[in-house]
């Protein structure tokens, strides 16, 4: 049966992109707030027997997961054959350890609750450091849809002679990853982090790379501080001026007025910025077909 899919407080344009790929039929909700603040919700389809999307971007994801998880419970008992939730970033992966006493180790929970309310999950990178993959956290299938592919053709089309630069130890897996797609040398630093606006990162091995245009490559860009300092470096080093290339261009504060001064800032559409130049909704599609034909 058709698949039906619902968008849930999330871009409205990849939203659209999704359902068009899947061949979907777009879903009616019904949404508002009572007077005391209390969420509303309806499902105008008949979901009997037929699968069903839910397109969620958790990004702030205060804001959004419980209505999330009332509109899964309700589409089950609607009786859907299976809810698929697509979440292109995927929160509280950050905290994925105790480093306080006392500390909420966010992502644990966070997976239960996903995990009790959907049939299975896609994402798109999620901030897998201490995890080795999400099957550690969540009891539910999952299936990651990997950017390197997509921002390495990017790189292709765009960047001349490129050198790509990972800010630290753990953006090398796939830093070098993008590199070898693009067919291009890579170097990775290493960075300190003293706060969450405090950052001292390495200084690049810059003399073979004089005649190449730097591309700095990391999952998350939040603060950008880590991005700043290596943009420095590379100012100072005179190379031509830099790409800074993020996944999840979360931007806090001012990040991206900072950034855009001295860099290209290009990002996928994970989340919903002006930066937004590389594609996701093909691979989403894919990575939906895929599971949905598993469950």
């Amino acid at each position: 049966m058709t698949t039906l899919f619902y968008n849930l407080d999330s871009d409205a344009a990849l939203a659209a992109q999704l359902c068009q790929a899947l061949s979907a039929e777009a879903g009616t909700l019904e949404l508002r707030h009572f007077p005391d603040g209390e969420s509303y919700l309806r499902v105008h389809d008949q979901c009997r027997d037929r699968p069903c999307v839910i397109f969620c971007n958790l990004f702030q994801p205060d804001k959004k997961t419980l209505r999330l998880l009332f509109l899964a419970d309700t589409l089950r008992e609607l009786g859907a054959s299976q809810v698929i939730l697509v979440t292109p970033y995927l929160a509280y992966m950050r905290q994925d350890k105790r480093f306080h006493e006392g500390e909420c180790v966010s992502s644990r929970p966070f997976a239960r609750l996903l995990s009790q309310a959907v049939d299975g999950l896609i994402t798109i990178d999620p901030h897998l450091h201490r995890y080795h993959s999400l099957s550690e956290i969540y009891s539910i299938p999952t299936r990651i849809v990997q950017a390197a592919p997509l921002i390495a053709k990017w790189i292709q089309q765009h960047i001349p002679n490129p050198v790509l630069i990972g800010p630290d130890s753990e953006s090398e897996q796939w830093v070098s990853e993008v590199a070898r797609l693009a067919e291009a040398p890579f170097q990775v630093l290493e960075k300190e982090r003293f706060g969450d606006y405090n950052v001292s990162v390495s200084l690049p091995e810059l003399e073979p790379y004089q005649q190449h245009h730097p591309v700095l490559v990391d999952d998350i860009i939040s603060s950008g501080r880590t991005m700043l300092e290596t943009i420095a470096h590379l100012d100072r080093a005179g190379l031509p001026r830099t790409t800074a290339i993020g996944v999840h261009g979360i931007f806090a504060g001012s990040a991206y007025a900072q950034l855009s001064e001295k860099a290209q800032v290009i990002t996928t559409d994970c989340i919903p910025h002006i930066s937004n130049k590389i594609e996701t909704s093909t691979a989403l599609a894919e990575a939906v077909r895929q599971l949905q034909s598993e469950l």
